[in-house]
């Protein structure tokens, strides 16, 4: 992975006024600490921030953050706060790492080709587009190339489906499902339900047999020629 450089100021003073004067200058306040580094507050041009988190890596970039004009640091972005509102960083979190430490990484899923479930008329159906990965700073994939085109109808790919990498292991369960082309739901059809009466159970009130009807008026009539007899 290829790695940026970034300009930082030391020295600022921290709290909530100072940090909103420096935003208002056009930088971002931030802090560096990890991996032996004693933690120090910073500052770092929003625009060069920007520049720097919008590479391949993303939020994975490696950083080689300078200074005051000191030895670059290698460092990655590992707390962001942006605005909610606007399109700016509040505060960064830089922590320095070492190229011989194997750390975790979140990195994007790339689906290559067609299944043929979906050629077939099926629905391709993601469930993840991100896996975690185990390696070192300098093996970090931008990102992990799975070969969907063999799937067929009803079939899943798994994080045990996905390429070995030189270096990179994925801790995460192998047998969770990361896609799956599934049947359109319009041509699932619905069983009808079929209602069994149990013998001596209670015939639901207002559904009374029609027989047990006549019967009462029957015997209404019998009462009415008894009385005129």
């Amino acid at each position: 992975m290829s790695q940026v450089t970034l300009r930082a100021d030391g020295g600022r003073t921290t709290g909530s006024p100072e940090a909103r004067r420096i935003r208002r200058t056009g930088n971002v306040p931030a802090v560096v600490y990890g991996h032996g580094t004693e933690s120090r507050p910073i500052t770092v041009d929003a625009h060069d921030l920007q520049l720097a988190l919008h590479t391949e890596a993303g939020a994975n970039a490696l950083i080689n953050l300078e200074i005051d004009g000191e030895k670059p640091l290698l460092t990655m972005a590992r707390v962001v706060d942006k605005h909610p509102f606007r399109n700016e960083y509040r505060h960064v979190d830089f922590v320095a790492i070492s190229l011989d430490e194997k750390l975790s990484f979140e990195i994007p899923i790339h689906f290559e080709g067609t299944p043929i479930g979906v050629i077939e008329g099926g629905v391709f159906s993601p469930r993840r587009t991100t896996v975690d990965v185990l390696t070192l700073a300098s093996t970090i994939p931008d990102f992990v190339e799975l070969d969907v085109s063999g799937v067929q109808m009803g079939e899943s790919l798994r994080i045990e489906d996905l390429p070995q990498l030189d270096g990179v292991e994925y801790p995460d369960d192998p047998e969770a499902v990361i896609m799956s082309v599934t049947v359109p739901a319009a041509e699932i059809e619905e069983e009808p339900e079929e209602v069994e009466m149990l013998e001596g159970e209670e015939v639901p009130e207002g559904e009374e047999a029609e027989g047990g009807e006549e019967g009462e008026e029957g015997s209404a009539e019998g009462s009415d020629e008894e009385a005129s007899g």
